[in-house]
């Protein structure tokens, strides 16, 4: 199939399948007479596997380890697994700033009285981060 059906088949678009040949993520496929790149099963089944990757939140780098592990048959599970946890821990840490984020955004949107007055608690919390980020800046050097 080309890459088109490719992209279908896989829910990888072209651009990224190209993209993923660039950067040696996966082989370059065979080509046609006509210089049309060429995909089989094998080729699908290694897309579906970054795609459902990339779902997962891996970077491409835990992606190319993922893939040289899968495609090796002498693995030790424990490596796969290394991977897998350390990509737990930090999920758990962005979760954790993502919450932290959301908390002092909706509690700076609840102390808005969202009229037409210009006193805005949203604007003095952000000013208030940025001069207390400026003022740790300027005590360490």
């Amino acid at each position: 199939m080309n890459i088109g059906e490719a992209a279908v088949a896989s829910g990888v678009t072209a651009k990224m399948i190209r993209y993923y040949e660039s950067i040696d993520l996966i082989k370059e496929t065979k080509r046609s007479d006509a210089g049309y790149r060429k995909y089989g099963e094998k080729e699908l089944h290694t897309l579906r596997f970054i795609k459902r990757a990339r779902t997962l939140g891996f970077s491409l780098e835990q992606i190319r380890e993922l893939l040289s592990l899968w495609q090796d048959s002498a693995r030790a599970s424990s490596d796969v697994k290394a991977i897998a946890q350390a990509h737990v821990t930090d999920l758990d840490r962005r979760i954790l700033e993502l919450t932290e984020m959301r908390d002092t955004l909706s509690n700076l949107a609840h102390a808005c009285a969202g009229d037409h007055r210009p006193d805005c608690p949203i604007l003095h919390g952000l000013s208030s981060a940025a001069d207390g980020a400026c003022h740790k800046r300027d005590a360490s050097h």
